[in-house]
């Protein structure tokens, strides 16, 4: 299992390279929501602003053939719509370094499923090994006392910032489909995957690639809220169901708003590309200095394997994440850029390596 612990001082010029909701929302987005704020709308995002922010997400994925639905945050969407997708005697199928096995304190299982574990392969599922646990489940005679896979769960990009190719996704979906079950996608970065130069699908291409997904928002400009985009007719009795899970907000035009605006004159994938960008500046620094890679992540999240004595150094002035538990002598990080880092603090960060 993956952990992960804050490393940081009580210096108030630090620079922080923890997550990547730290920061409020994008600029354009605030300004937004102050020129709206005392405007009065219906509720429950029934409003004008929601049905924009709809119209251009539609456009953008290219299809008018989804459902496009608001919610509040991450795990709430996550254990909203695996609840919607799953019968009771069903479990979702995940990497065993998903988000939901290890950093969602249980919400799936609180919810009567079981996260059923498949092998990471940095961070990611493996079509073969899939289809096996699939063939293998069914070839037990006493499959119909065991919890069944019932959906399959992948996030783009995954825990550790890798990325599916276009290929990898189609085996997957193409295996999901012959099961007779649906692949969600969890999309809280998908700006940076989208926008990262390893990537090979766009926006558009999600529709065919998948049944359902999110764009997430918390990560890539929002103050808050996530964006789930699914095939027209899949998800059955969702209104309700996001409500009964305290996902639903009343001032549903607040979401709306923010989404329209990261979704005109595409700043959605140009406020990710300036997060790839400061990334790509962070690692080649570290490899430049002779730091080592945990893995090379294309993506928004970079790892490093650093000796202690530099990692405690560091810590003094920016702030980062240990991945996993401290080692004798040296330790894996996690450094994390997102649409509002600062190029000066990455170019000091690495002047202080």
């Amino acid at each position: 299992m993956v952990t992960s612990n804050i490393l940081q001082s009580n210096n108030k010029n630090m620079k922080h390279f923890d997550s990547d909701y730290m920061e409020g929302c994008h600029p354009q987005v605030m300004q937004r929501l102050m020129e709206t704020n005392l405007e009065q709308t219906t509720g429950y995002g029934s409003d004008k602003y929601c049905a924009e922010a709809k119209r251009l997400i539609a456009k953008a994925v290219g299809t008018d053939d989804v459902d496009i639905h608001f919610l509040i945050g991450g795990t709430q969407t996550n254990s909203t719509v695996i609840d919607a997708l799953l019968m009771r005697h069903e479990g979702v199928l995940a990497a065993e370094t998903a988000h939901i096995n290890v950093h969602e304190s249980g919400a799936i299982e609180s919810c009567g499923h079981k996260v059923l574990t498949l092998p990471s392969h940095d961070g990611k599922v493996c079509a073969k090994e899939l289809k096996s646990y699939i063939d293998n489940f069914y070839a037990d005679e006493t499959y119909e006392h065991m919890v069944a896979p019932g959906m399959l769960y992948i996030s783009f990009p995954t825990e550790y910032g890798t990325l599916y190719s276009k290929d990898e996704l189609t085996q997957l979906h193409d295996i999901c489909t012959k099961a007779d079950i649906p692949l969600y996608i969890d999309g809280a970065r998908l700006g940076y995957g989208l926008a990262s130069d390893e990537c090979d699908i766009t926006l558009s291409d999600l529709p065919d690639l998948c049944d359902i997904f999110y764009i997430g928002g918390t990560k890539v400009g929002a103050l808050f809220g996530e964006s789930v985009v699914a095939k027209k007719g899949l998800l059955k009795h969702f209104f309700p169901l996001i409500k009964q899970h305290g996902a639903l907000m009343a001032k549903g035009r607040l979401l709306g708003v923010q989404f329209s605006t990261l979704f005109a004159d595409d700043l959605y994938l140009k406020i990710s590309r300036h997060a790839i960008e400061l990334a790509m500046l962070l690692k080649k620094g570290f490899v430049d200095k002779g730091y080592k890679l945990y893995l090379d992540s294309p993506t928004n999240q970079q790892f490093f394997v650093l000796p202690n004595d530099v990692m405690d150094r560091l810590s003094k002035t920016s702030s980062f994440e240990v991945w996993g538990t401290r080692g004798e002598s040296e330790t894996t990080v996690r450094f994390v850029t997102s649409w509002a880092t600062k190029k000066c603090d990455v170019e000091e960060l690495i002047a202080e390596l």
